[in-house]
């Protein structure tokens, strides 16, 4: 048997080989943090060179984008009809939108409706406007719900529909507001996805772009999504033929900053679509 004194100091040494290991890998992994540390930092540094950096903000994007006197809130539907149904719809749309547009009863009013010619085929495009937000859209909801005629209307429609889907809108504080105005006129309706985030960017490029896009009094309507398929934008074009909208697109890459507008809203967007659309005869936009 080893002596107890021996058996202590073999104690001793263990424990002090331990605590030498214990050192030197604490050792070990504080060179090998800090050199991460310091590769981290290089490449945020390099990074930095690239990203973009965005002020912090408490305001909501629908506060900062849009008209802050009056409260307009729109909504537009997208009706996919069935192709041997579309005149007997556009004879039922037109019976019954005008009495619900022109009744003060409701607070709604319809800017416009067509159908589209170039795009998606068969389909009817309808934009309403409330005057007073969310409270005006519940009202004219509640109220149409004990109108006969609108139940009757959204029955008989019902089987002429293959599908259907609407979006809540604000408008762009530097557009326009829609008004009615005479024809003949087609429409183009230029919707854009973009990239979640990028919202207040495509505002702030658009609100100087708009000054380009005014010459011949094309631009109608400005509209982002606020219900439905978000980080939606609509833009809506008057124009007095395919022509015309031809020349009249091409006059604005002559003016100095059009092409950098261009250049850097492109990025911002993952889809884009474009209808021309031939307003149906009630249209208050001819």
């Amino acid at each position: 048997m080893a002596p107890v004194s021996g058996v202590l100091e073999a104690g001793k040494m263990g424990k002090l080989k331990d605590l030498m290991f214990c050192v030197s890998q604490h050792c070990f992994f504080s060179r090998s943090l800090s050199a991460s540390n310091n590769r981290n930092g290089e490449d945020s540094w390099f990074k930095s060179l690239f990203v973009r950096k965005v002020d912090p903000r408490k305001d909501a994007h629908s506060q900062l984008l849009a008209k802050k006197e009056d409260t307009n809130l729109y909504k537009i539907q997208f009706h996919n009809v069935k192709p041997e149904c579309l005149d007997a719809y556009n004879s039922l749309c037109e019976e019954v939108l005008p009495s619900i547009n022109t009744d003060a009863h409701y607070p709604c009013e319809l800017i416009g409706t067509w159908n589209t010619w170039y795009g998606e085929q068969d389909q009817a495009v309808h934009l309403w406007r409330y005057r007073g937000g969310y409270p005006a859209l519940t009202e004219a909801m509640n109220k149409l719900m004990q109108n006969k005629l609108f139940l009757e209307y959204r029955n008989e429609r019902g089987k002429m529909l293959l599908s259907r889907r609407n979006q809540l809108l604000l408008e762009f504080s530097f557009w326009n507001e829609p008004t009615p105005r005479p024809g003949p006129n087609i429409y183009e309706l230029r919707s854009y996805q973009l990239r979640p985030g990028t919202m207040i960017e495509w505002g702030n490029y658009w609100a100087r772009a708009i000054e380009f896009r005014q010459q011949n009094s094309e631009a109608v309507g400005g509209f982002f999504s606020q219900i439905g398929s978000l980080y939606m934008v609509h833009h809506l074009w008057a124009y007095k033929d395919l022509q015309s909208r031809e020349e009249t697109r091409n006059a604005a890459w002559r003016h100095d900053g059009w092409d950098e507008v261009v250049y850097y809203t492109v990025p911002l967007i993952q889809h884009m679509e474009s209808r021309i659309m031939i307003p149906m005869k009630t249209s208050p936009l001819k």
